[in-house]
């Protein structure tokens, strides 16, 4: 990003170049433009240029045209004298090496000045001669028109940019060189000696961690300079922003302000130039502050009136959103937050599986997770046919709709009964299971977003390519597997058991050890597995699976550490959920959405209950219902497929909220399903024991 700040404008000689544009322009019509007539040229440019003064026809031009052959002779001198004063600065004797090179360096800076304004006299003849020989009904002629000057100006912002920077060094240069004369005429005393070599250092400093990552991106492929606007908050006024220049050049050289660009969206420092100086984001700390605090009463009349508290949370983020008071700045720092109670809650679930339960329910797990995805993109293919929607458009929208929600399950789960007596299997192993695994095909379903793209612009030969690759990507994923299964095999014989025994020993009257080992352990599997591509979510479900082998006394007191982290970030997640929620939509759309998002619940229902009937062994068909009713809901991820698809070109804008609406509606309606399905199978599992 680029920020064109006002006292980079260009200096003296740059601005009487940009003020013979005019007449450079004239010179320039008269010669290309043969077929127009003198006057006529002339009557185009006093229209174009009539700010500039009175004119008169044929004087006018020539006039100006004179001004401005006098001013190339000019420009021709000086670079002669630019040349001539670069040869003094090299023969002289008197200078340094380093010295020379610096004030060469400077005079090569100026008539790169003078070079530079020269090309935009010429540059904006051209763009005007292009102008007046186009045709003003043709958009796209204008359009292409007005993009070509606005590389051109990003170019010359760029070039002028580096140069302020070339001059203000060449200043600081200069001072320093005075201080220097200065400080051989005198005596320093021994506190100024010192400051003198703890400046040096410091400047030795600054050079050693500087990263000069403007310089190194610039050239770099797919970088694009644009102008952004730089807001700073006064809270003088009432925390109104509004742009500053120059006055509080110690703030602004903070860098602590926000960045605004042409399309709207909003920056923050993540970086600063001067690494020395420790800064913090007030605006990411204002913002999980005001979270916290509102989550907690919206959190406390939820559970007072029956429901999960969950909802009062996701409620806090619609109120602090940008459809309710717009108070939240650091969106998308309070969402990246908010992931971190996604990999805790996994992580957690994770501890309440031991391995003989995952080997129980894992064929079960990854059978019906892919079948159920199957039978959605099968439905989303069909209802396309009958309603005319695109097929890339149907399988992107089936898959995304076919994951569900695992944080809020595990919600559900949690305090309630896990087992089920009668059957070889117990309903929320089931339905964790397929919920990991869900997780899985949601890092291959990313993976070959770019196939989707590839079929959305119609090439067949790019399809197919696309195709095989996704054939490749499965090959690649299921190779992932084998290794990580083959890794958590390897570090429950030999590194689980005694990295434990340390951290416990450690911890003893100091709990930050193990909490700190704990979550360690977690971002290393975490890690892990998004490097293989496989997911993320999985590798945090895969080290609590690691940790619940070592017994049931380990996975008490690591739940006992984990679990206040893990509540206090599932709270920030659904939080940043409700920034998602747009209730005036909702309510503008309110009929066909409440169809919709019934008609999904209804359809993912049934199938899973289908699925299940197939691959349950009989003696555990009866838990169908509820693992059911707990799939039946659309994954929060559904949020950042949807965005990356729109702006892919897969859907459109009206599709992309219809399934922010439809996700959002589901999620509020899952409770109510998964309390009357519970309810129900509590009571039927009561009269068959008393039977």
């Amino acid at each position: 990003m680029l920020f064109i700040k006002p006292h980079t404008l260009v200096k003296t000689e740059a601005q009487l170049w940009m003020q013979v544009v005019c007449w450079m322009l004239c010179l320039g019509l008269a010669g290309a433009l043969a077929v127009l007539q003198k006057d006529q040229v002339a009557q185009h440019a006093i229209k174009l240029y009539r700010s500039k003064g009175p004119t008169h026809g044929h004087s006018w031009l020539a006039g100006n045209c004179k001004r401005l052959v006098g001013l190339l002779r000019q420009k021709t001198v000086v670079v002669k004298k630019l040349a001539a004063a670069a040869d003094a600065v090299g023969r002289d004797r008197g200078l340094s090496e380093p010295e020379k090179i610096f004030q060469v360096h400077t005079l090569e800076v100026f008539q790169r000045e003078l070079n530079e304004s020269e090309h935009l006299v010429f540059q904006a003849v051209h763009g005007l001669q292009r102008a007046l020989q186009g045709d003003y009904k043709d958009v796209v002629n204008m359009k292409e028109s007005s993009r070509q000057r606005l590389e051109g100006l990003r170019e010359a912002a760029i070039k002028e940019e580096q140069e302020y920077v070339e001059l203000v060094a060449a200043e600081k240069h200069q001072q320093e060189a005075l201080k220097s004369a200065l400080a051989q005429n005198k005596t320093l005393s021994m506190l100024d000696e010192i400051l003198e070599d703890v400046r040096k250092a410091a400047d030795r400093l600054e050079e050693e961690i500087e990263e000069h990552a403007f310089d190194n991106n610039k050239q770099m492929k797919g970088v694009n300079v644009e102008a952004v606007l730089r807001v700073e908050e006064d809270e003088e006024n009432g925390g109104k922003r509004k742009n500053k220049s120059r006055q509080k050049e110690v703030e602004d050289d903070l860098g602590l302000s926000m960045l605004i660009d042409s399309q709207n969206n909003q920056y923050v420092l993540t970086k600063p130039r001067d690494s020395t100086m420790p800064r913090a984001d007030h605006h990411f700390i204002k913002d999980l502050v005001s979270v916290v605090m509102l989550s907690l009463p919206c959190g406390w009349i939820c559970t007072l009136v029956g429901l999960p508290p969950m909802f009062g949370y996701i409620i806090c983020g619609v109120l602090l959103g940008p459809s309710g008071l717009n108070s939240i700045k650091s969106m998308v720092q309070v969402e990246t937050l908010g992931e971190l109670g996604v990999f805790f809650t996994l992580f957690v679930v994770g501890l309440e599986f031991s391995p003989e339960r995952l080997r129980k329910v894992w064929k079960t797990s990854v059978q019906g997770s892919c079948y159920l995805s199957l039978l959605m993109v099968g439905a989303g293919l069909l209802w396309g046919q009958i309603l005319r929607i695109r097929p890339t458009q149907t399988v992107f929208i089936s898959t995304c709709l076919s994951l569900s929600s695992t944080p809020l399950v595990s919600r559900f789960l949690a305090g309630g009964s896990r087992g089920d007596k009668e059957g070889d299997l117990d309903y929320s192993s089931v339905l964790l299971g397929m919920l990991v695994m869900q997780d899985v095909q949601l890092g291959l379903f990313i993976a070959a977003m770019p196939t989707l793209i590839q079929a959305q612009s119609g090439d067949l030969d790019s399809f197919l390519f696309g195709s095989l690759r996704v054939l490749y990507l499965l090959a690649q994923v299921l190779v992932s597997l084998v290794a990580v299964l083959l890794l958590c095999l390897l570090l429950r014989s030999f590194l689980i058991a005694p990295y434990y025994k340390k951290l416990h020993t450690e911890s003893k009257g100091n709990k930050e050890i193990l909490v700190l080992g704990m979550a360690a352990f977690v971002f290393f599997m975490l890690t892990v597995t998004e490097f293989l591509d496989v997911s993320m979510e999985l590798g945090c479900f895969l080290a609590g699976a690691l940790l619940s082998s070592q017994g049931h006394m380990v996975t008490a007191e690591v739940m006992g550490c984990i679990e206040p982290i893990r509540d206090f970030l599932a709270i920030i997640f659904f939080a940043s959920i409700g920034l998602h929620v747009f209730p005036t939509f909702v309510l503008y759309e309110l009929t066909i959405l409440l169809v919709l998002t019934l008609t999904l619940v209804i359809m993912k229902f049934m199938m899973a209950v289908l699925v299940l009937s197939v691959i349950l062994p009989p003696s555990s068909r009866h838990i169908r219902w509820i693992v059911s009713a707990g799939l039946a809901q659309v994954s929060e991820f559904s949020f950042v497929l949807g965005s990356r698809a729109r702006r892919a070109g897969i859907i459109s804008r009206e599709v992309y909220l219809l399934v922010l609406s439809v996700t959002t509606l589901s999620l509020l309606l899952a409770p109510l399903l998964w309390r009357v399905t519970t309810h129900k199978w509590v009571s039927r599992t009561e009269r068959k024991m008393v039977t």
